[in-house]
């Protein structure tokens, strides 16, 4: 869906994106991560055709950058919407500028209202509306078209905890009707559950790229986490012992798996109701690998 190679952006003597190269696979949710200042938002820009690169080659479904807006979505960081008109009007007018003819535009426009419970409100002025609202307006406008590649950056920004619901379950079902997504979000927590492969930039460079469960796996501390009534004091490898509400995590010592840990207890006839390599969240790798730990 996304093909980007030798990728360069430059403002003056800054350089924003610095020969960044990835890809974006269809009908995959993908994390575009990074600190503040890290060319996010300049690399979505320039896949979007809004901005142009002073290097590198971007393919976009497969045609050069631009030539396959009419079949992209995107919800910017900076968000603006037309205040002075009609919820409805708004999002039939968006559709028709990517091609769509009126009455299907407004057809699917109204049911995407109904999706995020604003259909009461599609005859009102864009300003009544909340700002929690006009957030939930401005995800749908990004998508009235129908695009097959959708570009949210931080589409949780300004949300309440129900309202963060449901956009979440919208983008999940996007991507079980088959679109491909590239999520630019802060909300570690919430790319964690979403996404399939995530890239992380740091300095307009690739730090950080492929599946996010892998990555999770080279991060994981050397701990694993046992429910079970009480760890035998003599288990071998075992370099710490720490209780952790009704279970216990176990530092394993140098070169120690952990399924020799498994195999011990299971030897010693422990009972074990749960047993896990102890997770690591991704803020705490983000932390890790940005913070300079990592090279």
């Amino acid at each position: 869906m996304i093909q980007i190679t030798d990728l360069t952006k430059r403002y003056g003597d800054v350089v924003a994106v610095d020969h960044l190269s990835f890809a974006v696979r269809e009908n995959e949710i993908f994390g575009l991560l990074g600190p503040n200042g890290a060319g996010k938002t300049t690399t979505i820009r320039i896949i979007m055709d809004i901005l142009q690169p002073d290097g590198g080659e971007v393919q976009v479904l497969g045609q050069p950058s631009g030539q396959a807006k009419a079949r992209v979505g995107y919800l910017p960081e900076e968000r603006g919407l037309y205040r002075n008109l009609k919820v409805l009007d708004t999002l039939v007018y968006l559709a028709e500028l990517k091609g769509m003819a009126r009455s299907v535009a407004r057809s699917r426009a109204a049911a995407l209202l109904e999706r995020i419970d604003l259909q009461d409100w599609a005859g009102r002025k864009v300003k009544e509306l909340s700002q929690g609202m006009q957030q939930r307006l401005q995800f749908v406008a990004s998508i009235v078209h129908d695009p097959d590649l959708i570009f949210l950056d931080e589409p949780f920004q300004g949300l309440d905890p129900l309202n963060v619901e449901r956009i979440k379950r919208l983008i999940a079902d996007l991507h079980r009707e088959g679109k491909t997504i590239v999520l630019s979000s802060h909300q570690m927590n919430l790319v964690e559950v979403l996404c399939d492969r995530i890239l992380l930039i740091n300095r307009g460079q690739a730090v950080l790229y492929g599946y996010l469960a892998e990555i999770k796996e080279q991060y994981a501390p050397n701990v694993v986490r046992v429910r079970t009534r009480e760890v035998p004091a003599d288990l071998p490898g075992i370099a710490a012992v720490e209780p952790d509400d009704g279970a216990f995590n176990l530092v394993l010592g140098a070169g120690v798996h952990h399924q020799d840990v498994l195999r011990a207890l299971l030897d010693r006839g422990v009972e074990i109701r749960a047993f896990e390599v102890a997770p690591v969240p991704l803020d705490k790798i983000f932390v890790r690998v940005v913070g300079g730990e990592e090279a």
